[in-house]
């Protein structure tokens, strides 16, 4: 995507966020979904408490951008009068669902999750619903009777890496094998990058190995990456597809074990710091860069809504997806864009996301200063 088309994305996104400010009572509301979950309980004011659970804190994301961005909308929407309450699941399903427990118990009145397991969490979403919680179901889709969702079009992710591989590869698409390093089964959001990427590389490249990586973790993905280095061979190993950059760290270390002089493109996605200074440095050829802003914001003015009693305003809530359990969910999918080393500049050094000397420190100051970025 160009900066043209990345700006037009982006503000498409905060232009939506912006409107439902002014909207939230607008005349065309989204969906019967909306409206049974708004009739379930009385109005509120703003003096309101909003559960917020994230999945883990390995991912730079969620404690450096999705927290405080999520903070900051429900105190705008609420003249800083709403208290958020946070807890973080370091990865664990079972501890994510005693922190619902816990949300029941302090009876906050609206909850957004972001599941580690979308599958186990229907039980505890359910238990929400049960006690009159209203549950937005955030980057995730989480299973059980959600209210609403927000994420990035998750198939689009998929299909952008998809793209950039087989650019990167040009004419060595033929010549050798992929290795395709998907993410963590109990993310349903893993399914989805893997399906749009699929639907670009299918009949265009080989897949020597494909693993779907436990819990995202970056030392899975590396002791999988030997495996598929041993059973394939270095020089067969023509491109890497993975679903994250904190996968992408672990399988280009073990491409540089396995001694390499030059290393076949891999790709990424969240534009962590770590990733877009490997793609700076040129071990790591792309990441997909999703702007946080605007899904933490929806994220924030759905919960906000739902705590209220109000219904979604349709500028919020644009279109619904259907779960395996709950159908016609209001949601706000938000555009991505693709981060190579020919946009760092446009995207996240222009959106405020990392300075330049955040990521020209150091070892990659050399490497910047070839790029242009001063």
């Amino acid at each position: 995507m160009n900066t043209r088309m990345r700006h037009a994305a982006v503000a498409v996104a905060a232009t939506a966020m912006a409107v439902s400010l002014a909207a939230c009572g607008s005349a065309k509301e989204s969906g019967d979904k909306a409206d049974s979950s708004s009739s379930s309980s009385a109005k509120k004011g703003d003096d309101l408490k909003i559960g917020l659970l994230l999945p883990e804190n390995a991912t730079a994301r969620y404690e450096k951008f999705d927290k405080p961005i999520i903070e900051k909308k429900i105190g705008e929407l609420t003249g800083g009068k709403a208290e958020v309450v946070y807890s973080n699941a370091k990865q664990d399903a079972t501890l994510q669902a005693q922190q619902v427990e816990t949300m029941i118990t302090n009876k906050v009145d609206a909850l957004i999750i972001d599941a580690v397991d979308s599958k186990s969490i229907a039980n505890s979403v359910q238990k929400a619903k049960d006690a009159g919680i209203p549950v937005v179901a955030f980057d995730r889709l989480a299973e059980g009777p959600i209210d609403a969702y927000t994420s990035f079009d998750n198939e689009e992710v998929g299909r952008v890496q998809g793209k950039a591989l087989l650019e990167a590869l040009g004419d060595n698409a033929s010549k050798g094998k992929i290795v395709m390093m998907n993410g963590a089964i109990t993310d349903p959001n893993a399914a989805l990058f893997k399906k749009g990427a699929k639907s670009v590389l299918d009949g265009k490249v080989t897949v020597g190995k494909e693993y779907d990586t436990k819990e995202w973790k970056p030392e899975n993905a590396n002791a999988n990456m030997e495996a598929a280095i041993t059973a394939l061979g270095k020089d067969k190993i023509v491109g890497v597809y993975s679903a994250n950059d904190g996968m992408a760290g672990g399988i280009i270390t073990a491409l540089k074990a396995s001694g390499l002089k030059t290393l076949p493109p891999v790709t990424g996605q969240d534009a962590e710091l770590a990733g877009v200074q490997r793609i700076v440095s040129g071990e790591q050829f792309m990441s997909v860069y999703k702007p946080y802003s605007p899904e933490g914001e929806a994220a924030a003015t759905m919960a906000v809504s739902l705590a209220k009693g109000e219904k979604i305003a349709a500028s919020v809530a644009t279109s619904t997806v259907d779960s395996a359990t709950t159908k016609g969910v209001p949601t706000y999918l938000v555009p991505v864009v693709s981060l190579t080393k020919d946009n760092i500049k446009d995207t996240v050094i222009e959106d405020g996301v990392y300075t330049v000397a955040e990521i020209c420190a150091g070892q990659y100051a050399s490497a910047c200063a070839t790029l242009g970025l001063k």
